[in-house]
């Protein structure tokens, strides 16, 4: 392949994902302006009755009320220190404050799938309770990094349910990807380790390690991430580099609540948010950035593999904000 078909590829590749994202986030930009059409209506300035019913409108997006109130008090300091903000420019305004609040993933290429350099196998722990989308979302990590040229093992540690191991067992035959995997009832932590040991000996580039989908009021299941922590520190001293917590994005408030649970407990370096094709609460992803100080760093808006997406913050506020797709 000569090289301008190689940039032909990343281009209409790049372009792909660009239109799965706007599709992903149709039905919570439809919804919030609506919305925020009907709070401009009629109206030639933001005023406090423009600015109550924009709080409504980031509300019903799932954007939180804490959010939701330094966003307002950031509109209304900007409409004293200017005087006059014409409704017109409310979009722009929005725009501008809520890129202020999201950080962007170590990774800041729309399309790639980077890895640090000096860590090898990048130890990649993935947590968060039963039913979010996990297991998936490994599998699609999987494929995405095997895509990207990384050699990919996986580590089946939720022992505690067979229908777990079976499940990253198909998307590891799915993916083409080896997995290390016991019988269930195994110590999580011993498989855990056996995947890290795998990964050094086969020198792959990452080693992807499922967990027990822990519900956040059972103090054992955490009392085991730590444990599992622990037990792949003693064969990698720095490991594991990154601990992501997936939460379901259409769960809204209740994916706050985990959040807070399981940034209580561990060390949550990065989050992923899936299922945000299917809701109108995508604000969710701006609440929990703000809230948690943590990385969003990827964001599923599809159920293809190529769905998954790492997240970029202009991407994500450029399409919440074109109407047009």
């Amino acid at each position: 392949m000569g090289f301008f078909d190689k940039l032909f590829k990343r281009n209409k590749e790049q372009q792909e994902q660009k239109d799965a994202l706007d599709e992903g986030l149709k039905k919570t930009k439809e919804g919030f302006f609506t919305k925020l059409t009907k709070a401009i209506a009629g109206k030639d300035k933001v005023d406090e009755e423009v600015l109550d019913d924009l709080e409504d409108a980031l509300v019903s997006a799932d954007v939180g009320i804490d959010t939701t109130i330094a966003i307002i008090n950031r509109i209304e300091a900007r409409v004293a220190k200017d005087k006059y903000v014409g409704t017109s420019q409310l979009n722009e305004i929005l725009q501008e404050e809520i890129m202020g609040m999201l950080t962007d993933a170590p990774s800041n290429e729309f399309e790639t799938f980077d890895l640090p350099p000096g860590k090898k196998p990048y130890v990649l722990l993935v947590v968060g309770v039963n039913g979010v989308g996990k297991t998936t979302t490994i599998g699609k990590l999987a494929y995405n990094f095997k895509k990207s040229g990384k050699s990919v093992i996986l580590g089946a540690a939720d022992t505690f349910r067979a229908a777990a191991v079976d499940q990253l067992t198909i998307w590891s035959e799915r993916v083409g990807v080896p997995i290390v995997k016991k019988e269930m009832g195994s110590d999580p932590g011993s498989v855990a380790f056996d995947a890290v040991q795998s990964g050094l000996a086969k020198d792959a580039d990452i080693v992807i390690i499922d967990t027990a989908g822990r519900l956040h009021n059972k103090a054992y299941l955490m009392d085991e991430l730590g444990k599992i922590r622990r037990v792949i520190s003693k064969k990698m001293p720095d490991a594991p580099h990154e601990v992501l917590l997936v939460l379901d994005g259409s769960t809204g408030q209740n994916a706050l609540e985990q959040a807070k649970h399981f940034t209580a407990a561990t060390d949550v370096t990065a989050i992923a948010i899936t299922k945000l094709d299917g809701t109108a609460k995508g604000g969710v992803v701006l609440a929990i950035a703000n809230q948690f100080k943590i990385s969003v760093k990827y964001i599923g808006v599809g159920e293809r593999m190529e769905d998954l997406q790492v997240f970029n913050k202009a991407e994500f506020v450029d399409s919440l904000f074109n109407l047009e797709k």
